[in-house]
């Protein structure tokens, strides 16, 4: 594991100032970090788009590209890309600096650069994703074991360009307000057992009981188990009787993921997380990403559920949809 810093916030009230202010030394690392709130992730974002601001765009794009700098802390650090995709600063991808990665997606194919820059367009705001964790100073986004979930948070730099930063999900404080982190294992061990139950209950008895809304399978939290088989067709869904016996693997979401089809596919590759974007019933149907997870119960079918991304933050993260 990498080393972490302490939380912005602590850093603000040691420093004294904010880094607007000229306050731009290293908050110091720690082998025992303290864990941060997405409210610390949000502050240091804002704080290196005010710095980008009264330093001026190149001076800020050096020191967020400098691997020592101000702005890296481990894996705590900024990045940079204008609106077109292009890379700009990373301190941990010096081969990538200057390229095209609008098309870039996460493991499971998740675009997570057209989501950024989407987000950040309308105003700032968190995002999810898969991203490996760095090692010896660097990044290898061709590692697929190294892959897990990251929390980030996204701002306007100017007309033509955002940045952005991140913190690993197993970071999180857990049970301060606003970073519900037991939210993903409770949503993990909900598919676990749900595809316990499967393989020693039979298909028909676990179908039924996953579209039970009142069932073993919807918890306290209104979290549920989704199933379908391989081809994409919905098998099992206490929300969605209606669509039950329908093949979704097209299904396509605003920023061209056929999320159906990366969930199955995840799923036949032996399970894991997955973020996708799916509307939130909770929010007027509006896109919110969703941290997701997926466990094959058989070769015939598999099962999942998922957390929105306003249940870790505490704030609404949805956003309209990308016109054109």
């Amino acid at each position: 594991m990498t080393q972490r810093i302490f939380p912005v916030s602590a850093y603000i009230l040691v420093c004294g100032i904010v880094l607007a202010s000229g306050c731009i030394s290293s908050p110091g690392i720690t082998e025992d970090p303290l864990p941060m709130i997405p409210g610390d992730l949000a502050l240091f974002v804002r704080e290196a788009a005010e710095y980008a601001n009264l330093s001026g765009k190149d001076a800020a794009i050096r020191e967020f590209n400098r691997d020592t700098g101000s702005f890296t802390h481990g894996d705590l650090y900024i990045y940079a890309y204008d609106y077109n995709g292009t890379l700009l600063a990373h301190p941990y991808l010096d081969e990538s600096v200057g390229t095209n990665r609008l098309n870039w997606t996460d493991l499971r194919g998740l675009p997570v650069i057209r989501i950024g820059a989407h987000v950040a367009a309308h105003g700032g705001g968190y995002v999810a994703y898969l991203y490996p964790l760095p090692r010896e100073g660097s990044v290898n986004e061709s590692s697929r074991d190294s892959y897990v979930v990251k929390i980030g948070y996204v701002y306007p730099a100017g007309d033509d360009r955002w940045i952005g930063s991140g913190i690993y999900l197993e970071d999180l404080e857990e049970g301060s307000s606003g970073a519900v982190r037991n939210a993903v294992p409770e949503m993990t061990s909900l598919v676990e057992r749900g595809a316990a139950y499967g393989r020693d209950r039979g298909d028909v008895a676990a179908f039924t009981e996953i579209s039970n809304r009142s069932g073993l399978f919807v918890d306290q939290d209104a979290h549920y188990l989704y199933a379908y088989d391989y081809h994409g067709t919905l098998l099992a869904h206490p929300h969605l009787p209606n669509l039950i016996g329908t093949s979704l693997i097209e299904r396509q979401d605003p920023f061209g993921m056929k999320n159906i089809r990366a969930l199955a596919d995840t799923a036949r590759s032996g399970g894991g997380y997955i973020v996708f974007v799916w509307p939130n019933p909770e929010r007027e149907n509006r896109q919110e990403l969703k941290i997701g997870y997926v466990l094959p119960v058989d070769g015939e079918w598999w099962l999942g559920s998922g957390v929105y991304l306003s249940e870790i933050t505490g704030v609404d993260t949805s956003f309209p949809v990308p016109s054109g």
